[in-house]
């Protein structure tokens, strides 16, 4: 059995543009068809005027005093009003704000997951919103959170940018991420591999602890490198020389 509708009680949209006969006002300033100032007329002499070239007497600004009335076809003046509301909506750009939630002990293949699903966003010129939900005495640390976040933004940089900082409500921590000008210009490709899936780096263990061991080992690999001449091979150790003679034999 079908459900019936809802009876509305909502009075029906309509026009509050005053025309004709619905202007009520003793006088008015009047404005003709071509744009020319003829002056403040009795309503009934504005309305005379208006019947006598085939149009409509409408009331333009009912703000004014006395109000301004223009002589115009309003059937056609409504239809170039929706047609400029159209294209004004057109041309708008509807922003859709995504969200994504990540854990405080999020593994690797977990965290590749879910940046792949911000890359996605990002690129189809939507925002997203971040999220670290910590449980628990996870909200003791904070620090795992921005680290997660702050990797996030570091490797989505080419794509988006960070419109609101790593905040901590609650037990909730949340970053926000915009398209990037060149995604927004349409200059960005997907990085693919050969066999077309999105490449993706391998790592193991904790993404949090990971991140944060991070700055130390960059710091060591830094040192080593700054150490060699660059561009260049370390030096191969030379083997040790050879004794030109044999050990003397014991008597």
């Amino acid at each position: 059995m079908p459900v019936p509708r809802r009876f509305d009680r909502r009075p029906p949209e309509r026009d509050t543009t005053r025309i004709n006969e619905r202007i009520r006002v003793p006088e008015v300033r009047l404005i003709d068809d071509e744009g020319n100032q003829i002056g403040v007329l009795k309503t009934a002499e504005a309305l005379a005027f208006a019947q006598e070239r085939d149009l409509d007497l409408v009331e333009v600004a009912p703000e004014a005093r006395p109000p301004v009335c223009r002589v115009l076809d309003y059937s056609k003046y409504k239809y170039e009003q929706a047609q400029k509301l159209k294209q004004a909506r057109k041309h708008q750009q509807q922003i859709t704000i995504r969200e994504i939630k990540f854990r405080p002990k999020i593994a690797q293949h977990d965290y590749d997951t879910k940046k792949n699903h911000v890359e996605r966003f990002l690129r189809n010129k939507d925002k997203v919103k971040v999220t670290i939900m910590f449980r628990g005495r996870e909200v003791t640390h904070p620090e795992r959170g921005t680290a997660i976040l702050d990797r996030l933004a570091d490797e989505l940089s080419e794509l988006g940018v960070v419109e609101q900082r790593p905040m901590q409500e609650g037990r909730n921590m949340t970053m926000m991420m915009a398209p990037s000008k060149a995604v927004l210009a349409g200059r960005v490709e997907v990085a693919e591999s050969a066999d077309g899936e999105v490449r993706q780096t391998a790592h193991v263990g904790d993404v949090a602890s990971a991140a944060i061991e991070s700055p130390a080992a960059s710091s060591g690999n830094g040192a080593a490198a700054a150490a060699e001449p660059d561009g260049q091979p370390p030096a191969a150790s030379e083997p040790p020389a050879e004794a030109s003679e044999p050990p003397a034999e014991k008597a």
